[in-house]
């Protein structure tokens, strides 16, 4: 019997309860009258949230707190007047593929896509910049008010928006890079799922803020773990203090669940059903259930073999008996609790005429993983032998006999990222990198869907950095061949100097390789990705108020879009507008002039066709 509260529920802390639900960054810990430490909501951080313009705290509590951290949030929660806009001449199988490349500052892109795949990620994936002061992070101009910042973002599309090293020689800033971190991740939140999952890796300069961010942002319950993933096997030798072979992942839940991960493989993915000591007991299985591994046709007859015992003798066709069939045994089951496992899609296998049943449940055929990966997984560490985790060494020659020469600097290796997804990704799951860099995230995709015979879709988000400023900028030897390398690669192709172009053509030789290489008998086919380009409004912008309008200006006031902007420009905005999958299938159309576009399926027969021509698109946003 549970005791009796004798008191009625308290409503204070059930409200606060659900404010953390929503703004896990809204709660924090504060001493009541009576001295004792409780959840208390942060209200200067709550104003913030719920307001347009920068708003001052004044009480002291337990919280995160940097210089810019307030302009980092109005960044995050400000709007932008910006479209996405398709393009085909960059796209692989634009009509079929479900995968999407989107070249911009994935800050103005996770808002962009905030509407259309809210809560619809499975998994993130990012590896942002280190901050070890030679690297660069994205300068985020644009936090003052939001008219202000609307006024910016109509106007300034690349100068706003700027890469920059965040360099020794001004303190190498801890400020700069969590107000860049701040407002990516509290968007990629609502990107995910319910059941999912975020990793974020991380060298050991920015480890303690980030896991106080992530705290912050996702909420410290649902933190998961701090992986461990050895880099490297050959480290510095000359250090002076340490040789540092590993990075760190972390990783947190949208909402923390009792979802089991899937890191080490059992032993032929099953486990064993009897148990020395249990009582003896008949369990009856369904004849479909039960796999005979090893015989394919023939006949079993009744009485016990070792530890178990046949009831009636039995006919096995195809590896399957040809009736329901019962065992005598030390079993850990009862025959309720098996028939409920039978429910939830748990099968069994005999390997042996021994007849010892071992079982398989769904999805349990893996050891959660540990938190360090190396050479096993039961060993603390991520690695290369039996985990098949590979270091930056093993993804660096992996890239360099794909794509010729040495063209990124320190990628992550697939092995690792496809270790990453098998934890929790399923069948048409949708995973995303923003930080996509060499497009690692896309070809772990393609390897670990061809294995499991399954279709998972990828968002990669690439900032399209200049590489010939790049090249002018570094003063690192290696890395400023690395980068001619690049340049040169991408000269032969006749492609721009920019970083996502180069991302684009390794997913696409990887997309090749897969197609011509792989197990014959695989149904995975999702090879390709849409292309599209952040880019200023297709509608025109106008500064005008009434009163100031002269008669020679009206006939500019026609037609508001802009000239050089197509049919299906308007309609992907149109789609993110509505909130709608920017991968559905799309057919088009002419009827009367007008391009029509047909989004997911066809029209029912008699049912009258929507035109999504500029002139209808006019009408329907009333301008």
């Amino acid at each position: 019997m549970e005791k009796m509260k004798m008191h009625s529920p308290n409503m204070t802390q059930e409200n606060i309860a659900r404010i953390r639900e929503m703004f896990p960054g809204c709660v924090t810990e504060a001493k009541g009258e009576d001295d004792q430490i409780r959840l208390a909501v942060n209200f200067d951080q709550l104003r913030q949230e719920l307001s347009d313009s920068i708003v001052e705290e004044s009480k002291e509590r337990y919280h995160l707190n940097w210089p810019g951290k307030r302009k980092a949030l109005l960044t995050a929660n400000a709007p932008i007047a910006k479209t996405l806009r398709p393009c085909r001449e960059d796209s692989v199988n634009f009509d079929t593929t479900t995968n999407l490349f989107i070249e911009g500052d994935n800050l103005e892109v996770l808002k962009l896509i905030q509407e259309s795949y809210l809560a619809k990620v499975k998994m993130i994936y990012i590896d942002p910049p280190y901050n070890t002061g030679n690297d660069f992070i994205y300068k985020d101009d644009f936090s003052t008010n939001t008219k202000e910042f609307l006024k910016k973002s109509n106007q300034l599309s690349e100068d706003g928006n700027r890469l920059v090293a965040n360099t020794e020689a001004n303190g190498r800033f801890h400020s700069d890079w969590l107000s860049m971190m701040y407002p990516r991740l509290k968007l990629a939140r609502n990107l995910l799922r319910n059941d999912g999952t975020i990793f974020v890796s991380i060298g050991v300069e920015e480890l303690s803020n980030l896991k106080m961010l992530m705290d912050e942002v996702f909420g410290e319950f649902n933190f998961i773990e701090v992986f461990s993933w050895v880099k490297t096997s050959t480290p510095p030798a000359l250090s002076m203090k340490s040789r540092k072979t590993n990075e760190y992942i972390l990783c947190y839940e949208k909402c923390r669940n009792s979802l089991r991960y899937r890191g080490e493989p059992l032993v032929g993915g099953d486990q064993p059903l009897l148990n020395t000591g249990n009582p003896t007991r008949k369990l009856v299985f369904p004849k479909d259930k039960v796999y005979f591994s090893f015989l394919e046709n023939g006949e079993l007859k009744s009485g016990k073999n070792h530890r178990v015992e046949l009831v009636h003798d039995l006919q096995i066709e195809g590896g399957y008996a040809t009736e329901d069939f019962a065992l005598l045994g030390e079993f850990k089951w009862t025959q309720p609790f098996l028939n409920e496992e039978i429910k939830n899609g748990t099968s069994f296998v005999i390997k042996s005429d021994k007849l010892s049943i071992r079982f398989i449940r769904v999805g349990t055929g893996y050891k959660p993983p540990t938190n360090f990966i190396k050479e096993k997984y039961t060993n603390p560490i991520i690695d290369k032998k039996s985990c098949e985790v590979g270091t930056n060494e093993i993804a660096s020659a992996e890239l360099r006999e794909l794509m010729g020469a040495d063209v990124f600097s320190h990628p992550k290796p697939v092995s690792l990222i496809e270790y990453l997804l098998n934890f929790t990704v399923n069948e048409n799951d949708i995973v995303m990198d923003f930080f996509a860099g060499s497009g690692t995230m896309a070809e772990a995709v393609y390897s670990f869907s061809a294995k499991k015979n399954i279709n998972v879709r990828y968002i990669l988000v690439q900032l399209p950095e200049n590489l010939t400023t790049a090249l002018a900028k570094s003063t690192n030897a290696k890395t400023k061949k690395t980068i001619q390398n690049a340049i040169d690669l991408l000269k032969q192709h006749d492609k721009p100097h920019i970083l996502s172009e180069l991302s684009k053509l390794r997913i696409r030789v990887a997309g090749e390789n897969y197609k011509r290489n792989f197990l014959s008998g695989v149904n995975f086919q999702n090879y390709g990705f849409r292309t599209f380009k952040v880019d200023s409004s297709n509608l025109a912008n106008v500064y005008y108020t009434p009163d100031t309008i002269k008669q020679d200006k009206l006939k500019t006031f026609t037609n508001n879009i802009k000239p050089n902007r197509k049919p299906e420009d308007l309609l992907f905005q149109v789609l993110l507008d509505w909130g709608m999958d920017i991968s559905l299938p799309i057919r088009k159309e002419f009827i009367q002039d007008k391009a029509v576009f047909f989004v997911n399926q066809p029209p029912p027969p008699d049912t009258p066709h929507t035109i999504l021509s500029p002139v209808s698109i006019r009408a329907w946003m009333k301008i």
